[in-house]
């Protein structure tokens, strides 16, 4: 019975009797046990499901109107240890004897257990007159023939002989078969690839031309063996012989030799198109649980990086299209920079600058007067430079101005990114702006802000030297005493703080004045920086920037401006939420000006002089000039609290006393125009007919940089300029007295 099929005949019953059971095995046939897992009777509460997950069980095509599937280890354990339900199907046996009825109901058809336990199948459709019923399901088909009567007697099972009709196909389980075709004989290895992987055996190929392809086991004595063969006239291949015996009995070890990196990239390719984040580690582990296949990281890594350049274009191939990039730009973004150069006798890529006429005129009309300037290393194939000069808004959000992408840091790129920078701010202007700008100072970063912007105040980013003083020093509450220094608005609390700092350290102490005041401490500095002390803007950028680095520059310059035109967009919409004078930071920072105020005195000395007296002491406020005694007002632009309380004691509006920048009508006038998107690099050569200069943006072709990436994985935590070439600390141990290492690493006897 174990092997044989139920066929429901016409007009024949099952009976099943009070004690024995009915037991549907995980070979769908129909068995009759004496202890089965499946009980019918009068005491129990059963339920027949239907399982979805085999469809080649008894039942009707899952597309059809009639879906009968019997699951095997239906609510109890049974003979296959597979458990299947279906919610639209339910057998349920009622409490009492009388009228017992099990009913299951599929559609259009219906299985009853009537009161004298027999099993009926009957449909609202007609069947044919032999009560034949096929089931369709890929190719394979069930037929139910006449059957006689099954029945139990004394605990003995009598079943008349079946007769069953199944015709046998391949699933996915890679099975090869002669007279299988395949398109190409490329098609054909793939093929013999994944069964190898599938079944884990290794092949070897012995003959693969443009004609034939002929391959065998690997394991020494395996008779398994196949050979395929062009067909005449079309390039399709068709397995000509196959031995598929197998004596080796698989691979012992955990890898596989047809496992390629190819084969990698072909079977994340989809994951990384729906999410090209995805890591050599998580792929790894994929492969591992679906093909049970141990790789190593690097083939993942390769796996995924040739997925990927198949989807962005390779590094190469971005830098030729680099001029039509740039005539996109300015062809989509009137009024934007975008420029290109070369080395003359080569043709290497040397310089790109980008400026987007959106940034120009938001920080020209409605910025602070104040840019840092900063850079970052790609990560990409060429490696190179990324140079950044970024503004800051009315809110205190950063505002990226222009780009650069130089082949290497060096003084000459500074001083021509530096000086695309004033061209570009002096040509959409009439009176240049006295800017204040932060960087680390750098020889080549100073050099060049003298030589383009004469007037600009420039001053240390705090972050830089906070960070250097650290490594050099390792002490937490010396650094918080330096920025509390940097912070103090006197220099009478500058000049103690630097005191504090003497008493624990005079080496520190001694550190701090070697760099002049008036470049980072705000008692000093001269120009208006607006609070703002840091213009460390690849950390603040860090979470899309470094993704961007190590892309193919066209795809990072377009992560970089799809970044830029969300930013606009979505700060535009925010900003017309806004019903207050001032942006929120600056209302805030009102707001708690005027908390203080209150409680202040107050004494005028004529229509523009105040004297604000307070239990810190005695202030005198200018408002004609918009100054304070305490500095607070000149330096941050917003009133501070003596000149809050001035403004208070005359009546005057607080709001019309803050800097224009601060406002929302300017806010709004920052990020008033738009960055336009660019479209798909297939449409440029079209594109760039009939625009001047297009097809000389067509016929030159720019070189890759002769900088490559330099093996092993690429560093990603940012080196700073100032750590390049600095002796590290020696280390030393408490246990051995050694130096190398720590105590809790020290591993000498003692």
């Amino acid at each position: 019975m174990a092997n044989q099929e139920l066929v429901l005949g016409q007009s024949h019953a099952v009976d099943v009797g009070q004690d024995e059971h009915l037991v549907l095995g995980h070979d769908h046939n129909l068995a009759i046990h004496h202890n089965p897992d499946l009980e019918l009777n009068q005491t129990h509460e059963h339920h027949l499901a239907i399982g979805q997950g085999h469809r080649h069980d008894l039942g009707l095509g899952h597309d059809h109107d009639q879906e009968l599937s019997l699951g095997q280890n239906i609510d109890q354990e049974g003979s296959s240890g597979h458990s299947y339900v279906h919610d639209e199907l339910a057998m349920e046996r009622k409490p009492d004897h009388e009228g017992q009825e099990l009913d299951l109901h599929v559609t259009n058809n219906e299985v009853s257990l009537s009161d004298g336990h027999e099993l009926a199948l009957s449909e609202a459709r007609d069947l044919d007159d032999n009560l034949e019923l096929a089931v369709d399901d890929d190719d394979q088909h069930l037929g139910m023939e006449p059957l006689d009567e099954i029945s139990l007697s004394d605990g003995q099972l009598v079943v008349t002989p079946i007769v069953q009709v199944r015709t046998a196909v391949t699933g996915p389980n890679y099975e090869l078969s002669v007279g299988q075709e395949f398109p190409d004989v490329k098609s054909c290895r793939r093929a013999l690839r994944d069964t190898a992987i599938a079944l884990h055996f290794e092949i070897q190929t012995i003959k693969s031309d443009k004609t034939r392809f002929t391959a065998k086991c690997a394991a020494e004595g395996c008779p398994w063996r196949i050979h395929a063969a062009k067909l005449p006239g079309v390039p399709t291949f068709t397995i000509r012989t196959i031995n598929d015996n197998h004596t080796c009995g698989g691979i012992s070890h955990l890898g596989h030799h047809q496992a390629s990196v190819q084969w990698v990239a072909s079977s994340v390719e989809q994951r990384l198109k729906e999410n090209p984040n995805c890591k050599p580690k998580e792929i790894l582990e994929e492969i591992h649980r679906v093909h049970g296949i141990t790789l190593s990281y690097k083939q993942a890594w390769r796996g995924k990086e040739r997925i990927m350049a198949a989807m962005r274009g390779s590094f190469e191939e971005g830098y030729r299209l680099l001029p039509q990039y740039c005539e996109q730009i300015k062809r989509t973004n009137p009024g934007s920079i975008a420029s290109v150069y070369s080395n003359s006798a080569d043709n290497c890529f040397q310089r790109l600058f980008i400026s987007f006429q959106a940034s120009i005129y938001g920080f020209l009309n409605a910025c602070r007067p104040l840019l840092g300037l900063d850079r970052t290393y790609l990560k990409s194939k060429y490696l190179g430079m990324l140079l950044l000069a970024t503004g800051f808004d009315g809110d205190g959000a950063l505002f990226p101005v222009a780009f650069g992408v130089v082949d290497e840091e060096n003084e000459d790129n500074w001083m021509w990114f530096l000086s695309e920078l004033h061209n570009l701010l002096e040509i959409n202007t009439e009176n240049m702006p006295r800017l204040t700008i932060l960087s680390d100072r750098q020889k080549g970063i100073v050099d060049g802000v003298e030589a383009n912007f004469p007037t600009a105040f420039h001053g240390f980013c705090m972050r830089h030297l906070s960070e250097s003083f650290r490594k050099e020093f390792n002490n937490t509450m010396l650094v918080n005493l330096l920025w509390e220094a940097a912070h103090a608005l006197t220099v009478i609390e500058f000049e103690a703080k630097i005191l504090e700092i003497e008493e624990i350290s005079p080496d520190a102490a001694f550190w701090i004045r070697r760099v002049p005041p008036r470049l980072w401490a705000t008692a000093y500095f001269e120009g208006t920086r607006f609070g703002h002390l840091t213009a460390n803007l690849v950390e603040s950028l860090n979470s899309w920037i470094l993704e961007a680095s190590g892309l193919p520059i066209i795809q990072m310059m377009e992560c970089i401006r799809r970044q830029l035109m969300t930013w606009f967009n979505e700060r535009r919409e925010t900003s017309m939420q806004w019903t207050s004078i001032l942006v929120p930071s600056a209302e805030r920072r009102v707001a708690e000006a005027l908390d203080r105020a209150r409680t202040y005195q107050v004494l005028r000395a004529n229509e523009a002089e105040f004297e604000v007296i307070s239990h810190e002491g005695t202030n005198i406020v200018d408002i004609r000039n918009r100054c304070c005694l305490c500095r607070g007002w000149q330096l941050y632009g917003l009133p501070c609290a003596h000149a809050v309380a001035a403004l208070l004691s005359c009546r005057q509006n607080v709001h019309r006393f803050t800097e224009s920048c601060f406002t929302v009508a300017t806010y709004r006038k920052t990020y008033s125009q738009t960055i336009h998107p660019i479209p798909d690099k297939s449409l440029w050569r079209e594109l760039s007919e009939g625009v001047p200069n297009g097809s000389r943006s067509i016929e030159l072709l720019i070189n890759p940089p002769k900088s490559l990436r330099p093996p092993g994985r690429p560093r990603k935590k940012r080196v700073r300029a100032e750590d390049r070439g600095r002796v590290k600390r020696v280390v030393h141990c408490s246990r051995c007295n050694q130096t190398g290492h720590f105590r809790t690493t020290c591993a000498a006897p003692i």
